[in-house]
């Protein structure tokens, strides 16, 4: 496991911009899957984005194709989420996640499989 340090979030309006970090503490292999989760009141959380670190492979969560990035950062061992294009229902709680993938290139998108976690941080969008 590692230690995730997550933070940046704030509110913002309908169609502005925000970034996300989120720091790791600890050795990262090359196997980790390391991304994004978001849970919003009253809803499962859910994957937005995901980064296998040995090949830079991403998953991105169809509702924020186009709008939303993900960038690492190593000399710092940081994670970005650069959101752009913010709708009101991108309101939620962002959680940083990690685990150790078991298969090459392959991120889960089920938060079961993640063993590291960040303490969140809010994103409210105002419409």
């Amino acid at each position: 496991q590692v230690r995730l340090v997550d933070s940046g979030g704030g509110s913002v309006q309908a169609g502005g911009s925000l970034r996300l970090s989120c720091v790791a503490f600890g050795y990262l292999y090359n196997n980790y899957c390391m991304g994004w989760f978001r849970q919003a009141p009253g809803k499962e959380r859910e994957r937005v984005v995901t980064l296998y670190t040995g090949t830079g492979t991403t998953y991105y969560a169809d509702f924020v194709k186009g709008r939303f990035t993900i960038s690492r950062e190593l000399s710092t061992n940081t994670l970005h989420l650069q959101m752009n294009s913010l709708k009101p229902e991108d309101t939620a709680m962002y959680y940083c996640a990690a685990y150790r993938s078991r298969r090459d290139s392959y991120c889960s998108d089920d938060p079961r499989d993640f063993d590291s976690w960040g303490q969140g941080t809010q994103l409210t969008v105002s419409s």
